[in-house]
């Protein structure tokens, strides 16, 4: 019963109308940006090392550029980039990777505009600076029960659902290497992330700050490793990729429906461009100017979909380690690795222990170790900022504030403990329905309030030398 309300939910809210209304949008900010993630990818890149800047009291209320954009991509890289990644290929072939591309580049335009909208209406909390798609929602449209509503689901997306799917990712993962319980897993997790998240965003931006770029980096040299030793094979994946993306091979074309939406649903997924969750974080960053952050954002989800995603699926595709399924019926189309199913993390697994043997099982379960906690870790910054702004304007309500956020602590610990014990496929959809509840009302409301974001850009590029103002 559980499980059929879940896929009722995931069919209603992920229907064609939320995949038109991303790419769509992701297109219109594009264009009305002039395509700033092309044109301004240098500033991107500098925008990240901008020192947190000081209020007139002197003091540093808010974190700096670069730490905002760490726990903003630790939020974005996790599951999504190993395990989404394999779960997108199972069910839409190789094709559904260059639908990952396209969300990502139009994504980008999307991360700019929601986190420049934060900057512009973010508010000063005890904590230091907070804000995001609640708050532009109040004050930009005037709609506080939008607001209300907003803050609530993503306390549910982020709070409850999508916990679970990095929880699961990871125990799926120390599972099939160390036979580790899922409860012990799900166990020490909570326990860790318990030992961050007192501490708040200080804690949490400083964590990342050491621990994202680490990782990220590590994770990417030992794909590097397993594509080289399959070099040979990268120009058939690239065309198989292509000809995937439209269904012109045989077994593409049955499928190319689930192709499209696996692309598209995986994509938003790892990138959350669109969601609401890099706009909180963005709102909290000390910078001298809004499109400064919302620059720096648009970057994190290059790094996050062309280059995290993009080599975890060369490795996967290079060295065969994959099948593809029917995502109606679990029926082999196309049965390259038979012996691993539907364990979509196994596919990660095969591809590093194809040209490292032995190792491939060890690794993806250390990398997602670090991958999940780093993410739940900004997920649980997303739910606290969430509690902020349904109280923002009730300082008499201090108390109930802190008591509602150590409720949220202990609810988000029991979700990953949770996460870890339940079937797989019944967790990634409980997650694409979080992520889909937050997507439709902020992307609309993005929509909306675009042109304050434009000008907020046409303000910072005027403010440019003269030769960087084309």
């Amino acid at each position: 019963m559980f499980e059929k309300i879940v896929s009722v939910l995931n069919s209603i809210i992920w229907s064609p109308a939320l995949v038109v209304l991303l790419v769509g949008a992701g297109l219109y900010f594009s264009i009305r940006t002039r395509f700033v993630q092309v044109r301004r990818f240098g500033l991107m890149i500098r925008s990240l090392f901008s020192s947190a800047e000081k209020s007139e009291d002197g003091q540093q209320h808010g974190i700096s550029s670069f730490e905002a954009f760490c726990v903003a991509l630790s939020g974005r890289v996790g599951t999504g980039n190993i395990v989404g990644v394999a779960t997108a290929i199972a069910l839409g072939g190789p094709g559904a990777i260059f639908w990952m591309w396209i969300i990502a580049f139009l994504g980008a335009s999307t991360a700019f505009v929601e986190s420049t909208l934060a900057q512009q209406y973010k508010f000063r909390h005890a904590t230091g600076f907070r804000g995001g798609p609640a708050s532009y929602i109040k004050k930009g449209l005037g709609l506080r029960w939008l607001g209300v509503l907003f803050s609530i689901l993503c306390l549910i997306g982020y709070g409850m659902f999508l916990p679970t799917v990095q929880a699961n990712g990871m125990a799926g993962a120390l599972d099939n290497s160390f036979q580790l319980s899922p409860l012990v897993s799900g166990l020490a997790l909570a326990f860790v992330l318990g030992l961050v998240i007192i501490g708040g965003i200080k804690s949490i931006a400083r964590v990342a700050s050491i621990v994202t770029p680490f990782m990220a980096l590590g994770y990417i040299i030992i794909t590097l490793i397993v594509i080289a030793q399959h070099l040979d094979a990268v120009p058939g994946v690239f065309r198989a990729i292509m000809t995937g993306a439209f269904g012109i091979e045989p077994v593409a074309g049955g499928i190319l429906g689930s192709t499209i939406m696996m692309g598209v649903k995986r994509g938003i997924f790892s990138n959350e461009a669109g969601q609401g969750g890099g706009a909180m974080v963005s709102a909290s960053a000390a910078v001298s100017h809004p499109a400064k952050q919302g620059l720096a954002q648009a970057f994190s989800v290059y790094v996050d979909t062309l280059l995290v995603c993009t080599a975890t699926a060369l490795m996967i595709l290079c060295s065969g380690s994959y099948n593809i399924l029917d995502a109606k019926t679990g029926e082999l189309l196309v049965a390259r690795a038979p012996q691993l199913g539907d364990n979509y993390v196994g596919f990660t697994q095969a591809a590093v222990d194809s040209v490292l043997t032995g190792f491939g099982g060890t690794f993806v379960s250390i990398a997602l170790v670090f991958f999940v906690f780093t993410t739940v870790m900004a997920y649980y910054f997303y739910g606290e900022t969430s509690i902020m702004q349904l109280f923002e304007g009730h300082p008499e309500k201090r108390t109930l504030e802190r008591v509602c956020v150590w409720t949220f602590r202990i609810a988000l610990l029991g979700t990953v403990v949770f996460g870890a014990l339940r079937e797989a496929n019944v967790i990634w959809q409980l997650g694409d329905i979080g992520v889909g509840m937050t997507a439709w009302i902020n992307v609309i409301v993005l929509l909306i309030l675009c042109p304050q974001a434009i000008r907020a850009l046409r303000e910072y590029e005027s403010s440019l030398p003269k030769k960087q103002r084309k």
